[in-house]
């Protein structure tokens, strides 16, 4: 049988992977995120550190894109992107995110909302020569959000690229850079029988977190 906009509320699943108790729950959300991550990756989920990012613009417009997390502290969240993109000319007016992670095959998701702030030239310095050299080119040949007439001119772009600098090392593009996330929630969803889903939701407040059950 084929999709058509007729048949697709009959497209559902139970969520039968499990349970998330009060007890399973740690002190610091962070800790409770690295074991989900760990298990995320372990269960074979693809790509276990991709996040939808949201941003709004100057209307008030949302904006939705898949990011890579690079690393996490206790209160922070590292990502990597273009200074030019559409993403980074919101967060230049609103820092304000939020950020899902869809692990769709344990049933599972965390969303979290923060304040970004920029990351210094050196720590981009170093992650920067971190990715893959062909990675790196790409950063040069995009000019990411702008209008392109087709995909031939990034490809032409990206050969020119690689063969100027088959063996030098890739300049740095000062318009890439870096983001932490100052983490202000973390809500933990866990898929439940019934539609009765597990969620908490970790609220910092100074120093410390509340945390709570929300109804499903």
């Amino acid at each position: 049988m084929s999709i058509n906009n007729t048949n697709i509320s009959h497209i559902r699943r139970e969520y039968t992977s499990g349970h998330l108790r009060r007890s399973d729950l740690t002190d610091q959300p962070i800790l409770l995120f690295s074991i989900w991550l760990n298990q995320a990756y372990f269960a074979q989920v693809p790509d276990p550190t991709a996040m939808c990012l949201a941003t709004v613009d100057h209307t008030g417009q949302p904006y939705q894109r898949i990011v890579l997390l690079k690393e996490f502290t206790n209160k922070e969240m590292i990502f990597f992107t273009n200074l030019n993109s559409r993403k980074a000319i919101h967060l230049a007016n609103n820092p304000k995110i939020s950020l899902c992670f869809p692990w769709n095959i344990i049933d599972r998701q965390v969303i979290v909302t923060g304040t970004v702030y920029k990351l210094s030239e050196k720590d981009v310095l170093k992650q920067f020569y971190t990715r893959p050299k062909n990675n790196q080119i790409s950063t040069w040949v995009s000019n990411q959000s702008k209008i392109i007439s087709s995909k031939n001119i990034l490809n032409n772009k990206f050969l020119e690229f690689k063969k100027k600098y088959s063996d030098k090392k890739i300049p740095f593009p000062e318009f890439w850079g870096g983001y932490k996330i100052n983490i202000n929630s973390m809500e933990f969803w866990q898929g439940g029988i019934n539609r009765l889903h597990d969620r908490f939701i970790y609220q910092r407040y100074n120093h410390t977190w509340n945390v709570y059950r929300l109804a499903p």
